[in-house]
């Protein structure tokens, strides 16, 4: 395998590129034009100007992954490019990787980051601003933010490096685990944020918060039934009725 050619100026601007990966979504191969984009300055070095038609019409099929994890796929693509230009015998091309893998790089995208770190960056935000500081939705971006654009870079950059390999390092991160870890940290924070708005409640209605206590063989009840594989709906329903008969006994 010969040593990479393309200098690390000309990746830091396909890796620039993919900050505008989604601007040219469209329903018919959703994200083929952003990929070409993040590709164009790569494949003009290794062809030495205008890459031919042929190269150019490989990328502009269906394409769909998660935005974020989208240059991990970019950086391989083009080194894969680069060993096939140089007659290279490769164990699978730039088109049948970036089929293969688009589809469980969405996966794991979407559970990490629009399922688990969104929510808790928006809990973290609601809970700073509860306590009064200004700065809680700077919070909120940089929790957001600084995590999907270090998973940008650095996806880029290993994917050129590590080409194929680049699949193993993603898998030994353990996204799948850290997502549901996160998950786990704004559940527990939404449980917070819930009794410290009881507290404050019980301030303003003369109600001693030590009365919440009394819930708790309740929540112990719920959480019961959830491991016994009681459905999320039914919970929902469980606890309606029984509000609406507290409301009815209290009147």
């Amino acid at each position: 395998m010969k040593p990479a050619q393309i200098p690390w100026l000309v990746l830091l601007r396909g890796c620039g590129r993919s900050c505008l990966h989604q601007s040219s979504w469209n329903f018919e191969r959703m994200q083929n034009l952003g990929l070409l984009y993040q590709l164009l300055p790569g494949l003009r070095h290794l062809y030495g100007g205008a890459p031919p038609p042929a190269v150019l019409q490989r990328y502009t099929g269906y394409f769909n992954t998660h935005p974020f994890l989208a240059p991990w796929i970019a950086g391989t693509a083009l080194r894969l490019e680069e060993r096939q230009l140089a007659g290279e015998p490769l164990p699978v091309d730039a088109m049948a990787f970036r089929q293969m893998v688009m589809a469980p790089y969405a996966a794991i995208g979407d559970a990490l980051f629009w399922g688990a770190l969104r929510p808790l960056a928006a809990v973290v935000g609601l809970f700073l601003a509860m306590q009064g500081f200004l700065w809680a939705p700077l919070a909120l971006l940089t929790l957001f933010n600084l995590p999907h654009l270090l998973c940008r870079g650095a996806g880029w950059l290993l994917g050129y490096v590590q080409e194929l390999r680049s699949v193993e390092t993603l898998q030994r991160l353990r996204l799948p685990d850290v997502a549901i870890w996160l998950k786990e940290g704004t559940v527990i924070l939404l449980g917070v944020l819930c009794g410290i708005l009881a507290v404050r409640g019980c301030e303003h209605q003369a109600i001693e918060a030590l009365w919440g206590l009394v819930l708790l063989p309740v929540v112990l009840l719920f959480a019961w039934l959830a491991r016994r594989g009681v459905t999320s709906f039914a919970l929902v329903i469980i606890t309606t009725v029984s509000l609406l008969g507290l409301a009815l006994v209290m009147r």
